[in-house]
């Protein structure tokens, strides 16, 4: 049988595991029914499987019959600190946690490739890396499982890497490919303005912190569009601010908190450093202190012009070219895929999931509550994972 066909034929069994995984969303990097899960799915293949020991990772070898260098397949396991609203039969039965950005489907997708590998092991030229990996929402796990030996897994470094990564924003089992930057770079910006706080029926005994943190929201947006260039795109979204405890007190302080998001760790560096500049500034006119904290993110996830085209050609073969699509735009997200992809060429796919019946442009979208995605991409993602990692070994 094809890929394509098995793929198929696993497809009930991989909805199951899916919609289980959905059930029990686990957030961060400790996700012990997840990885019971993983493991459950796998249990009974010819693989060399090692856990993490800083997180709930899991990496799985698949042994090829040559000597090829092995090729790594990653899927995110983590779930979002986020409700979910969309009143699904398996939807999230953990309180403040929803599998809103489809890593259920990558789990079962590189779980299903597993299974066709092992299958396949005498068309493998080169062993596989399978990489399932908690913590890619906001907690780094791609470098926690960095430094706990994953590029040495098979005893040799792989020579490339791919990913999937669903989304309702095409239409379902549409792939698309983009060379070069193709997610940003990622970091947060926390500035709190220490004033001296009062009775608020005597504002003019106190330093107000309010007023300047008002003012910074308006300056930060100002200053993105008046000291970068439109053609290097920069985005500065203030995600939280918090001031105050009643409506007759005039705080000690305020705190706004905002994510950085640029296409080269300079000009994220540039934005912070402009951020800063503006914030004291703000704090010296009122009267007021500064204190502001940037912690660097994910850096930009490049993929690799050659294996991207790589990719694109091997995923026309299997799917057809009209299922197929050059990624007209970057995207601001951030994925820490960027980690590995900084060590091993490689590349990052989407993979279309737009329910059957609604429109992929006012789809509700990753994040969000109400996100659904088409679980008949499932078999899609495991052929083209399984397809990519055979023909990567025997071009090795």
């Amino acid at each position: 049988m094809t890929v394509l066909a098995d793929a198929r034929a696993l497809q009930p069994d991989l909805v199951r595991l899916r919609r289980s995984l959905h059930a029990e969303p686990e957030v961060g990097l400790h996700l012990p029914r997840t990885q019971d899960k993983v493991l459950a799915a796998l249990d009974g293949l010819d693989l060399e499987v090692s856990l993490g020991t800083q997180l709930s990772s899991v990496v799985a070898v698949v042994r090829g019959r040559g000597d090829a260098k092995p090729v790594l397949l990653r899927a995110d396991m983590d779930a979002l600190p986020m409700t979910e609203k969309t009143g699904l039969d398996y939807a999230s039965r953990i309180p403040g946690a929803a599998h809103a950005c489809g890593h259920d489907l990558h789990t079962a997708m590189l779980a299903g490739a597993a299974h066709l590998l092992t299958d396949r092991r005498d068309d493998l030229a080169g062993d596989a890396i399978l990489m399932f990996q908690p913590g890619e929402e906001g907690h780094d796990g791609a470098r926690l499982m960095l430094e706990e030996g994953l590029l040495d897994a098979a005893g040799a470094r792989p020579a490339a890497a791919f990913a999937l990564h669903v989304g309702t924003a095409s239409p379902a089992g549409t792939f698309g490919h983009r060379g070069g930057p193709a997610l940003a770079a990622a970091g947060t910006l926390t500035v709190t303005f220490h004033g001296a706080g009062g009775h608020g029926a005597w504002p003019q005994r106190t330093l107000d912190p309010i007023p300047a943190l008002g003012a910074a929201i308006g300056a930060l947006q100002t200053m993105v569009t008046r000291r970068f260039d439109a053609l290097d795109p920069v985005v500065l979204s203030i995600g939280s601010v918090h001031a105050g405890t009643a409506s007759n007190i005039v705080p000690d302080t305020a705190t706004l908190t905002a994510t950085l998001r640029a296409f080269s760790e300079q000009t994220r560096a540039r934005l912070g450093a402009e951020a800063e500049r503006v914030c004291h500034g703000i704090a010296a006119a009122h009267g007021l202190t500064a204190e502001i904290e940037i912690v660097d993110g994910y850096p930009a996830t490049i993929n690799d012009p050659g294996e991207t085209g790589f990719a694109a050609d091997t995923l026309t073969e299997l799917f057809g070219p009209e299922r197929v699509y050059a990624e007209p735009e970057r995207v601001m997200a951030a994925d820490d895929i960027g980690r590995v992809l900084a060590e091993v060429p490689g590349a990052m796919i989407t993979l279309g999931a737009c329910p059957p019946g609604l429109d992929p442009a006012r789809a509700a979208g990753n994040h969000s509550p109400l996100a659904v995605f088409d679980d008949s991409v499932i078999a899609d993602g495991v052929a083209a994972l399984t397809d990519l990692a055979l023909r990567r070994t025997r071009s090795v």
